[in-house]
């Protein structure tokens, strides 16, 4: 059992850290990354403010699947190249957007959301899949946000087989 406690006095960076600092516990005493990504998507859920789904879709051909989540119902596929997701995968970087609605492209799986952050996760050095994570506020996600969850994302990488 994952405790979290505490949040309420921390600020936004040190949640960020916080996250890392759990995750990075996952990692030491589980091995199955099927659990270690259903509790990484649930950790940054619990933990970060003001997010409306948290999750992962992992490279499949030229599509990306649906994995664990936290949040709505979701899009299950996600062609390459389209929409955030499949343009960071496409362009193989992190992409944060201020208003979704402003993004050519951009499918709503949540009407809701209003801004987004999508993170690759690369194994030697090509994408397998993304984090994606929306919140229903503009302009949700910082530079320093995005650093941290790079990082975050990063301690998962290093459970890939």
């Amino acid at each position: 059992m994952i405790k979290i406690e505490g949040l309420e006095k921390m600020s936004s960076s040190q949640k960020l850290a916080y996250a890392k600092l759990l995750l990075r516990g996952q990692l030491e005493i589980e091995s199955n990354f099927r659990a270690l990504e259903a509790n990484a998507s649930a950790i940054l859920m619990a933990v970060l403010d003001d997010l409306n789904w948290a999750g992962f879709y992992w490279v499949e051909g030229n599509q990306l699947v649906l994995g664990s989540f936290q949040g709505l119902p979701a899009c299950t596929r996600i062609s390459y190249g389209k929409g955030v997701c499949g343009s960071a995968w496409k362009e193989n970087r992190s992409l944060r957007v201020e208003d979704v609605e402003a993004f050519p492209g951009h499918i709503a799986c949540d009407s809701a959301s209003r801004s987004e952050l999508v993170i690759p996760l690369r194994k030697a050095g090509r994408v397998v899949g993304v984090l994606d994570l929306d919140s229903p506020l503009l302009n949700r996600f910082s530079q320093e946000d995005q650093e941290a969850l790079e990082g975050f994302v990063e301690i998962l990488e290093e459970a890939l087989d």
